[in-house]
């Protein structure tokens, strides 16, 4: 959930100019459940997530992640499952997360336990290099890292700095946040792409986006009003609709004026945009008026959480590499 500085976490950008996010992850989940497939079958690895893939050849796999992910990890014979809490293409992190937990079951499964940088590292490099996805980094450091943390991007690379926050005065935070799925769907990597090619003509803005990271997280780390965090992210959600015709549409900017009506004081839709969720800043004294008037969208309760990406249950499998069984072109068995 990336709260201001989102589309500074673009190499095109922060190589140059830096870049920083002000982010926190919390308690939805995706879950990704790995073992190697016995070989009692005429498919070599079984992959179920929104479809079911059986494959006898690793380059035969249609999921660009699921496949690349296995070649770069020497991975085969698998039966790999996938559940998450929150739909996928919905502007919260879901593909970075799903990345992250499927390679950290991976090195589980080999019996690895690999640490958080690694596996942030890895996922950058399987989406934005092996998948050749548009997009920044901040997703797959924040679904490995986990907790609420200024990013800062830079030519070095980047750090997670965590923000040091009252216990009372986080969860403050956390109960005058509204989260509202749209209902609408969409490819973030087309939205990306567009707005990767207009960041040479957005270079002012994304400063301007970049600035209130700083104003943010002195918002939260003093004794201002947290009101002064809504407004900031009314007027970061302004400067972001102008960084691209796909951001926003009719029905979301009419859901966001209605929501302002009712008593929000900003918010601002998470992700590339085009749909997913909406996320408001609303005193408790407004907060069933909002549901009201929203009461055709889905309301999310959530709580910010620390941990990141973990192994919930770990129990390494011994595999015979050399007696991965060899399949010719046509997928019958030599």
């Amino acid at each position: 959930m990336s709260f201001f500085g989102g589309g500074t976490d673009f190499p095109e950008f922060y190589l140059e100019h830096g870049g920083a996010v002000l982010s926190t992850s919390f308690n939805k989940y995706c879950y990704v459940n790995v073992r190697h497939l016995p070989r009692f079958f005429d498919y070599t690895s079984e992959l179920v997530y929104s479809k079911i893939e059986r494959v006898t050849d690793i380059s035969k796999i249609e999921h660009p992640a699921i496949r690349e992910a296995m070649k770069y990890l020497e991975m085969y014979e698998l039966r790999l499952s996938y559940e998450g809490d929150l739909p996928a293409r919905s502007g919260l992190g879901t593909s970075s997360s799903f990345s992250v937990g499927m390679l950290n079951a991976f090195y589980a499964l080999k019996g690895k336990r690999v640490d958080k940088r690694t596996l942030a590292d890895d996922a950058i490099y399987l989406e934005r290099s092996l998948c050749a996805e548009a997009g920044g980094i901040q997703d797959q450091i924040a679904a490995s890292f986990g907790g609420f943390n200024r990013i800062n991007f830079g030519a070095d690379g980047y750090r997670v700095n965590p923000v040091i926050l009252q216990l009372e005065r986080k969860k403050e935070l956390n109960n005058r946040l509204m989260l509202f799925f749209t209902g609408f769907s969409r490819f973030s990597s087309d939205i990306q792409k567009e707005a990767q090619l207009s960041i040479e003509t957005k270079i002012n803005q994304l400063l301007e986006m970049l600035q209130l990271v700083d104003e943010a997280e002195k918002v939260l780390t003093t004794k201002s009003g947290l009101s002064e965090f809504g407004k900031l992210l009314d007027y970061t959600w302004k400067l972001k609709r102008n960084m691209s015709s796909k951001v926003s549409t009719e029905a979301i900017d009419l859901c966001y004026e209605k929501a302002k009506s009712a008593g929000a004081v900003g918010g601002k839709l998470l992700g590339a945009g085009g749909g997913g969720f909406l996320l408001f800043y609303v005193e408790p004294e407004y907060q069933n008026q909002v549901k009201e008037i929203l009461k055709d969208f889905l309301y999310i309760p959530f709580e910010f959480e620390d941990e990141g990406t973990r192994v919930i249950y770990y129990a390494p499998e011994s595999f015979d590499l050399e007696g991965v069984r060899q399949y010719s072109g046509r997928g019958d068995m030599e």
